[in-house]
């Protein structure tokens, strides 16, 4: 899933929407930022002034839900496929997200994501993280979510 499609303009840049609200998200976007970058990120947060002004047309409920990345022009990945960009654009990291983009590594990339987003909604501080009544429902939404498209089920 990496960036460059023939065809595609080049990606000069990225900006990672990051939930600002999850200490996870938050680790993440301190380790981006000492990270040897190919491809520079922006690193907003999700929701924010910032955000609505930059991408006006984008759901800005759902880059609160899943990750979400968008290209200088005009690209957008969300979930496995933006965990993958971020990556792609670290050095020390591009070999590895060219194989996670792959058949064989995408599993490995929808776990990754599926472990994160269980722990994100567990410790997330900010408005719309878990309370008691709706836990149960997004459990079962983020594992109908978490199945590998056409050939997995949904863990039970």
């Amino acid at each position: 899933m990496a960036p460059e499609t023939q065809g595609a303009p080049p990606v000069r840049q990225l900006t990672v929407l990051y939930d600002a609200d999850c200490p996870l998200c938050v680790h993440i976007r301190h380790w981006l930022l000492g990270q040897h970058l190919l491809v520079p990120l922006r690193l907003v947060p999700a929701g924010s002034d910032e955000a609505r002004r930059l991408y006006p047309g984008l759901d800005h409920a759902a880059t609160l839900r899943e990750i979400t990345v968008v290209g200088d022009s005009g690209q957008l990945w969300t979930g496995t496929d933006a965990f993958i960009v971020c990556l792609w654009a670290l050095a020390e990291h591009r070999p590895k997200a060219e194989w996670l983009a792959t058949p064989a590594g995408r599993p490995f990339a929808r776990g990754a994501m599926y472990t994160a987003s269980a722990w994100r909604q567990a410790v997330r501080t900010g408005p719309g993280g878990p309370s008691a009544a709706d836990t149960a429902g997004e459990e079962a939404e983020d594992a109908q979510e978490a199945a590998c498209g056409d050939h997995c089920p949904p863990p039970r």
